[in-house]
């Protein structure tokens, strides 16, 4: 079920979702019986699922990863990178795996789709979860420096992660063209995500004594700051990371 993208990937273009993953997600990961987490649409090349396994392999030793392509020649090409853990398989968003995964990652892969789309895709998938599984599906650019995602459980979306180099960023709002496609296009007045966007490059302009301290530390304030009008669902450690996690509702779009 889907259609097939374009294909693009790069090596470590996944680093920013995937540390997330390991942090966030890794004790349920640790916990399962037979913890396998699915590569959802990966793409021309292998390699984000070669590398989604090294990494949360480091929070949990046991975890299993599938790599799903839409694409049979995908899938052909990435058979010679199968090895003890790893393995490929053709098929979209009905997720063609045994038994339900504990996570699911789609990274770039509903952009082409129409924005009415989304809720029936994240709905599917997740009715393929297992009890406490994840969906994690956002966006990046080419190499990985800008990054938008959504995490998802059984009930439904639960936050909206943005993450960023913090050397290359000027202003929060430039991570509005990452955003995944259920906001991408309501980044507009009116909109839950364009005033956030707002108070970000707000916040982000107030702090900019902390300058002189490194882009990390004027990020932090700015954060800080964030909370006092904004759920904010993590902490120091993470923005640490160039990272803000926020409620799903306070982002949803209108009307939903």
């Amino acid at each position: 079920m889907g259609t097939v993208t374009r294909g693009t990937t790069n090596p470590n273009r996944l680093r920013r979702m995937d540390r997330w993953i390991a942090a966030t997600h890794g004790a349920a990961l640790r916990r399962a019986e037979d913890p396998v987490a699915v590569d959802l649409g990966y793409g021309a090349a292998p390699w984000t699922a070669v590398e989604l396994l090294a990494r949360l392999r480091t929070v949990a030793p046991r975890v299993r990863v599938v790599g799903v392509e839409i694409e049979p020649a995908r899938v052909a090409a990435a058979k010679p990178y199968e090895r003890e853990g790893l393995v490929f398989r053709h098929g979209g968003f009905e997720i063609p795996v045994a038994q339900r995964p504990v996570l699911v990652r789609a990274a770039n892969v509903l952009r082409q789709y129409d924005e009415g789309e989304v809720a029936e895709v994240w709905a599917r998938i997740c009715a393929r979860l297992a009890p406490g599984g994840l969906l994690v599906e956002g966006t990046c650019d080419e190499v990985g420096r800008r990054h938008v995602w959504v995490a998802l459980g059984a009930e439904g979306a639960r936050t909206v992660t943005f993450a960023t180099r913090l050397g290359s960023l000027g202003q929060p709002s430039d991570l509005a063209e990452r955003l995944p496609k259920a906001l991408i296009h309501r980044n507009v007045p009116g909109e839950p995500v364009h005033a956030f966007l707002r108070d970000f490059d707000r916040a982000w302009a107030a702090a900019a004594p902390y300058a002189s301290y490194g882009a990390r530390q004027r990020w932090m304030r700015a954060v800080r700051d964030l909370t006092a009008d904004w759920p904010v669902t993590d902490g120091p450690a993470r923005w640490r990371q160039g990272e803000v996690t926020v409620a799903w509702e306070a982002l949803a779009p209108r009307g939903r």
